[in-house]
Formats: C-alpha cells, sequence, structure tokens
C-alpha cells in the first residue's frame, strides 16, 4: 500500500519547515504543490531533496492544487493521497488514524471532522466561517442524504483509484461544492474521524470577494448549484440506440 501525503501551500514560508519536519518524521512521501508562493516558500522547497514538489507559475486555486496532487499520484503509482494544510492548523500525528482507517480497507474517501467531537483543546473558530460550515453541511445532507459533520476539512485521505472517477475541475475554496456531489453520485464509500480543531491565525483571508462572509456563502451554493446542474444534465443526456448505428453492409 503506497501513500502519498500532499499538502497544497500558499505564502506558507512561517509554517513550512516546521510542517515538513513533523511529517517527514512520521512517513517519507511527502508532495508538496506550491501554488505560485510570493514569499519564498517556492524557492525554499525547490533547495530540498527529500520531497517531491510541484510548482505552479502563479496562484491557482486549493482546489487545483489537490487535483493535480490526484494526478501526480495516479501517475506514480500511489494507491491513497492523504491532503493536509501547511499552516500547522492539521496535527501530523493524526496521519497515523488515518493510516488505520486505510489498513481496513473499507473506504474510499476518509474526511477529517473537526466538529464531530467535542474535544477540550479545541480553539473557537471565527463565527463566520462556523456560520458558514454548519450551512453548507447541513445543505449538502439533505440534498446528498450524507451525515456529515465537517464540509470543509482539507484534512483526508483518498483512495487514488476512487479520485480517478470522478471529474474534478473546480480550482478554488469552492472545490468541496463538486466533490461531495460527485463522491455520492460515484457511490463512493465514505467515513468520517475526528481532527482537533485548531485555528492559529482567525484574520487569515480568502482573498477578494470571498473575505465577505455573504459572497462566500452565495459562491458555495452558486458552485453547488451549478455541479448539480451539470449532474442533471448528464443523467438526462440521450444515449445513442445501437440500431442508430451506420450500415456496414455496403448498401446505400
Amino acid at each position: 500500500m503506497r501513500v502519498l501525503v500532499a499538502i497544497p501551500v500558499f505564502n506558507e514560508r512561517k509554517y513550512v519547515e516546521s510542517v515538513l519536519r513533523k511529517v517527514l518524521h512520521l512517513h517519507d512521501q511527502v508532495l508538496l504543490v506550491d501554488d505560485g508562493s510570493t514569499d519564498g516558500t517556492g524557492e525554499y522547497l525547490a533547495g530540498r531533496s527529500d520531497i517531491h514538489l510541484i510548482r505552479h507559475g502563479e496562484n491557482c486555486g486549493y482546489g487545483q492544487s489537490l487535483i493535480d496532487a490526484f494526478a501526480f499520484a495516479d501517475a506514480r503509482g500511489f494507491d491513497w493521497v492523504i491532503t493536509m494544510d501547511c499552516d500547522e492548523q492539521h496535527e501530523p500525528q493524526r496521519i497515523a488514524d488515518f493510516m488505520r482507517e486505510i489498513k481496513t480497507d473499507r473506504w474510499d474517501l476518509i474526511s477529517g471532522s473537526r466538529y464531530m467531537t467535542d474535544m477540550p483543546e479545541n480553539d473557537l473558530p471565527p463565527t463566520d466561517r462556523r456560520s458558514i460550515n454548519a450551512k453548507i453541511t447541513r445543505i449538502i445532507n439533505e440534498r446528498y442524504g450524507l451525515h456529515l459533520t465537517d464540509a470543509f476539512c482539507g484534512f483526508k485521505a483518498h483512495r487514488v483509484s476512487a479520485m480517478r472517477r470522478l471529474k474534478l475541475d473546480v480550482a478554488g475554496y469552492a472545490f468541496p461544492m463538486q466533490l461531495w456531489p460527485q463522491v455520492v453520485m460515484a457511490k463512493l464509500r465514505l467515513t468520517e474521524i475526528p481532527v482537533q480543531l485548531i485555528y492559529n491565525d482567525p484574520t487569515r483571508h480568502f482573498g477578494g470577494a470571498l473575505d465577505d462572509p455573504e459572497s462566500r456563502l452565495k459562491h458555495y451554493l452558486d458552485v453547488l448549484d451549478s455541479e448539480q446542474a451539470r449532474i442533471d444534465a448528464s443523467a438526462t443526456a440521450p444515449v445513442g440506440r445501437p440500431d442508430a448505428l451506420p450500415c456496414t453492409c455496403g448498401c446505400k
């Protein structure tokens, strides 16, 4: 069983060295996807020989970093990808929890949840982030018959062969709004496991219009609706009939 730990990074020079030290102490196959950093993160990573590295020439988005990580893992024969953030809000020691679930061979997607268990050491999340997460999680559960407790946690383990069945192209932070509907449509086996809720810097920005909570919520809902419309259109698309195939007997 080959497992890759994939870490998207964008301007994480403050944290990346510490995070890498902890992760590499636990696992030796690690991919960093530098999403157009301008703070020296990319240059620092390029100087290391103990990691895999993808560098985007410009900022392409969090979702694109994950999509590229899945493609990298698939091309190099990995069986699983564990994704985690690089801002010290995901604890590297929790990788062992994902590995235990991977070894059961029961799941296609193992999703971390910061709200599944009320851990005493949990931080208080920013009010707008918790509110949006709760609303989106409830809507996804109602639409797709799921029982998620955290629709947005980036700490996950993905079976590579299962992700190959999905068609993911949402490049930004709304990536989960495409992921969950496709997971349901593909009938992937899903579970959640608890991870600690950590907010080192509650003031960190999404960037642009997404810094406004109402605009961010609307964007997420628009992407979710768009993905459902695409699924509906695909389900109702006409299928060619065998008797409509061109004749091959030579008649005119």
